[in-house]
């Protein structure tokens, strides 16, 4: 195996030496029993002649690629969403060509499963928004997904939380939007620590009290609602709202710290997953449903187990900063060429941090190559003056 020097946490270099991989199958053996999408990531451009802090370049063919590698592993896309820098870099006009671009790219697959983002991020809150143009804003997203082709994931609103002035609100908005839709949707509840601009989402700052808010038009729109997302990273609360759910609505589990217990399930259900960290571990989870779909749970938690620990890492706080893990992730297994990221978003994590993925990765077995993903690592550590492997 082969040696790359890392930084330390004393502030020294250490020769660490990359383990075997897993070999995990290409292919999944079989069809999951539970839905599975894996909310993707967007390749930036590295040689647009732009300002990335002001401007979105999108490399269209890493990009669309990726999700075919998504998509070989079993695992249905969640398009446009947090994971590709919804509100952290790739503005509406962006993510629109990017929903439009996948959804063809998953027709020419025969049908493959995606869902894009609608929300109103276009809209920026400021002195007199209303909850009008919070609906309008709702409804020229859920037009332009639909008029895709697309599958709606109905995500939060910063500008709704923003001017709301109670849970009335929420209800009105939420009310209004699916009784337009053509299909059922999925509900996004993003937390806080992902978003501090949606603290207080549903008319609460309690997040017991924001649950029977949601549940509650979740039940007047049960039959225009697939499921609901929820991320929180709180298993209790998820499997709280689980357990009261109206029939027929599923539960998302977008618990990047507990998603192998939650997707197992319990005897009074399970979560099904639409995840970030399914993106970085793609592989692996594919491996893990597969084991999960045999009825083999010991082989399922044996998979699962070493990769929590790096997700965890990667959606540390502050949470929302994770995609540069993800992004990371990808550059060390050869799922792109550069560590380039739409806003400038490569610098949100420490030399240590990076560091700290590469060394979980590992031990989870994640990297298809380790002597090329250390050779990577090698030049990122030489580039923030660790040096280089010998």
């Amino acid at each position: 195996m082969a040696e790359v020097q890392l930084p330390t946490a004393s502030g020294g270099v250490e020769r660490y030496r990359t383990q075997a991989p897993k070999g995990f199958p290409a292919r999944p053996a079989r069809p999951f029993t539970r839905i599975a999408y894996a909310a993707a990531h967007v390749v930036a451009d590295p040689f647009a002649d732009n300002d990335p802090w002001l401007d979105t370049a999108v490399d269209w063919e890493k990009t669309l690629q990726f999700r075919h590698h998504l998509w070989d592993l079993g695992f249905g896309v969640a398009e446009a969403m947090d994971t590709a820098q919804r509100g952290m870099g790739l503005d509406w006009p962006t993510s629109l060509e990017l929903i439009r671009r996948a959804n063809a790219e998953a027709r020419a697959r025969g049908g493959a499963l995606i869902a894009s983002g609608a929300g109103t991020d276009h809209l920026v809150p400021a002195p007199g928004l209303t909850v009008d143009d919070v609906i309008a804003a709702y409804e020229m997203q859920c037009e332009a997904v639909e008029a895709a082709g697309g599958r709606i994931i109905l995500m939060a609103s910063r500008a709704l939380a923003a001017c709301a002035s109670g849970p009335d609100d929420y209800a009105r908005v939420y009310d209004r939007i699916l009784g337009q839709v053509s299909e059922p949707v999925v509900i996004h509840w993003l937390g806080e620590m992902f978003d501090p601009a949606l603290a207080g989402y549903w008319g609460h700052d309690d997040h017991d009290a924001a649950m029977d808010t949601c549940l509650s038009m979740l039940a007047t729109n049960a039959a225009k609602i697939d499921g609901i997302k929820i991320s929180l990273l709180d298993d209790r609360k998820e499997i709280a709202m689980r357990r009261r759910l109206p029939e027929g609505v599923r539960m998302y589990t977008g618990d990047d710290f507990n998603y192998a217990d939650l997707i197992a399930g319990d005897e009074q259900g399970h979560s099904e997953a639409l995840l970030g960290i399914f993106d970085a571990i793609a592989p692996a989870a594919s491996a893990a449903l597969g084991a999960l779909a045999a009825g083999d749970m010991d082989d399922y938690h044996a998979i699962f187990a070493p990769t929590v620990p790096l997700s965890r890492l990667i959606f540390k706080a502050p949470t929302r900063f994770y995609k540069t893990g993800v992004v990371f992730m990808a550059y060390l297994n050869g799922l792109q060429d550069h560590f380039t990221m739409i806003g400038g978003q490569e610098s949100t994590r420490s030399t240590l941090h990076l560091a700290e993925i590469f060394r979980l990765a590992d031990r989870a077995g994640l990297f298809r190559d380790p002597d090329e993903a250390a050779a990577r690592m090698a030049r990122v550590m030489a580039v923030r003056g660790v040096g280089t492997a010998q």
